[in-house]
């Protein structure tokens, strides 16, 4: 079976990811510790802290987010003025005015997740940003998920999933739909 060709940046990306596995495996045999182990754990270690994700906005990284548990999103969605999700039929105001947020000008995101008894639920929130950074982090085969959100960066909350999400890796694992881990 031949292997598929790949641009510079995929090979990049598919490097990376095997990356990631090797020092995974080898903290999780517990086989790294600190630099005063053989040649080829420090040269892990190092490998290890080279792959540090991006960081944004509602990681839990900064000490005031600290205390906030992680939320464990199926999936989000971004929704600006000229970007909408492709297969997206209505304007930007129209997809606000369906959920019932006014139309800002930074956009709304919308992060699918799980209420009391499972029930599938969007919370719309101002929290574009982090959404993005969870966004860059996912495209690279890094598993993170943001803080939860405070009351304020909350403008409504719905029944149900919005469509046209990008699901996160928990969301991919916890519904089953598969792939390359």
């Amino acid at each position: 079976m031949t292997r598929p060709e790949l641009s510079e940046l995929d090979h990049l990306r598919e490097i990376e990811r095997l990356a990631r596995a090797v020092t995974d495996a080898a903290w999780s045999e517990g086989r790294l510790g600190d630099e005063s182990g053989t040649p080829l754990q420090r040269a892990l270690v190092a490998l290890s802290r080279g792959l540090r994700h991006y960081h944004f906005p509602g990681d839990g990284c900064l000490d005031e987010e600290r205390d906030r548990p992680d939320l464990k999103v199926a999936g989000v969605v971004v929704l600006r003025p000229g970007a909408m999700p492709d297969g997206m039929a209505e304007t930007y105001e129209e997809a606000c005015a369906r959920l019932g947020v006014e139309a800002r000008p930074e956009g709304w995101a919308l992060w699918n997740t799980w209420g009391d008894g499972e029930v599938q639920v969007t919370m719309v929130v101002a929290a574009v940003d982090t959404t993005e950074g969870l966004l860059r982090n996912w495209s690279r085969g890094i598993v993170s998920y943001p803080v939860t959100p405070v009351p304020s960066q909350i403008a409504v909350v719905h029944h149900g999933w919005a469509a046209h999400m990008v699901f996160s890796p928990f969301g991919v694992r916890k519904l089953g739909l598969g792939g390359q881990p």
